[in-house]
């Protein structure tokens, strides 16, 4: 999600931080210790109201790091590759690969939300046997507090709109009802975008009526939108690369040179005659390597360019997105978002370059399909 930035990383998968967060985060303790807690438990100083508002707002946040874990490892278990959690003003997102069935899509959407109604059960059950204990008193307050903001996230998250867990449930739903996963998408990301205009119009309603706290559900709506309006377009890839094979869009022959080769050379020799901006290298056996951009090679300084090797500024193998001619062509694209490997794919047959596709070959075919061309072979000849 653009507007994130790393912080660290949960349970080896790494950790993002929108900057919504910081400032919910700061709405949230600043409504608990100014507003909350002097109503609920009055006659504290203000040192303890402020201390009590820190915890909460951290506790608050070790659920939503809980609430996404939860969807991560439940991801993990079923065979779904994990990229990022990213934290945000509606809790978090977990960008994980397609789950292969409508089964394990469900399974990974509700866990999440099932997480912090746990999470919200356990702490209304403490704060209650605190009270019993000791009576009312700021410790309660907060665990009250926390009890319910988690149901109520749970609650929300489970409302049937994308980006929303709920949303993710009935995508399951649906794509388990039709079969069509596409229709599913669309129909999860349509319902988002409903949901967040009404948000923003509710919002904007609020604020007008002097309650500033509408300006953040018009935030939040806005958000909602642009995330729906995203899923349906990846919905819209996904249906014009439908049963497209990776030796569909694929250029061949394509222009490859040895990595050993010196940056000055490898210029004169390969670049100079490649069609494409990126070309594979390979080794002294002749295996691919890996890939070079004319970007890397133009870095060089000129009089690096003699002694430098191309292997020293290409991208290792290992890094790049590597396919084979009879993958679908929608599953690749998946491996090669930005945190994969990324853009291009190198096609591999039985060890052997074949060719490469560039987001000008993707880009290619979305022409096509909206000419009424398609690449695909018919069901029957697929193989």
């Amino acid at each position: 999600m653009s507007g994130s930035v790393r912080v660290g990383r949960i349970l080896g998968v790494p950790l993002r931080m929108h900057w919504s967060v910081p400032v919910l985060i700061v709405l949230l303790a600043y409504g608990l210790g100014h507003e909350t807690l002097p109503a609920w438990t009055p006659g504290r100083t203000g040192a303890v109201y402020a201390l009590a508002s820190v915890v909460g707002a951290a506790l608050l946040m070790g659920s939503l790091l809980l609430h996404e874990a939860a969807h991560a490892v439940a991801a993990r278990r079923k065979g779904v590759s994990v990229e990022d959690v990213t934290l945000w003003a509606l809790g978090g997102m977990t960008k994980m690969g397609r789950p292969r069935t409508a089964g394990v899509a469900f399974w990974v959407a509700v866990i999440g939300p099932l997480t912090s109604l746990v999470i919200g059960g356990v702490a209304l059950g403490v704060g209650i046997g605190v009270h019993a204990l000791t009576g009312w008193g700021v410790p309660t307050a907060v665990l009250i507090w926390l009890g319910w903001a988690n149901l109520l996230l749970g609650v929300f998250n489970l409302l049937p709109a994308s980006p929303l867990d709920g949303g993710r449930v009935v995508q399951a739903a649906i794509w388990w009802r039709t079969g069509d996963r596409e229709r599913a998408d669309r129909a999860a990301g349509r319902s988002g975008q409903i949901l967040g205009m009404a948000l923003i119009a509710l919002g904007w309603i609020s604020f007008l009526r002097g309650n500033t706290g509408g300006l953040w559900l018009s935030l939040i709506g806005l958000f909602m939108v642009i995330i729906a309006n995203a899923e349906r377009q990846r919905a819209g890839v996904n249906t014009a690369l439908r049963g497209v094979r990776v030796a569909d869009a694929m250029s061949a022959p394509v222009a490859a040179g040895a990595d050993w080769l010196t940056v000055g050379r490898f210029i004169d020799d390969v670049a100079a005659h490649s069609r494409h901006s990126v070309m594979p290298v390979l080794d002294f056996e002749g295996q691919l390597s890996g890939a070079v951009h004319l970007r890397a090679l133009a870095a060089v300084p000129t009089e690096a360019r003699e002694t430098q090797r191309v292997r020293d500024v290409a991208t290792p193998l290992s890094r790049c997105t590597v396919a084979e001619p009879g993958e679908l062509l929608s599953e690749v694209l998946e491996r090669a978002r930005p945190g994969g490997g990324g853009m291009p794919v190198l096609v591999v047959d039985h060890g052997q370059l074949e060719g490469i596709i560039t987001m000008h070959d993707v880009n290619r075919l979305f022409q096509l399909y909206g000419l009424g061309i398609t690449t695909a072979p018919p069901e029957s000849t697929r193989p």
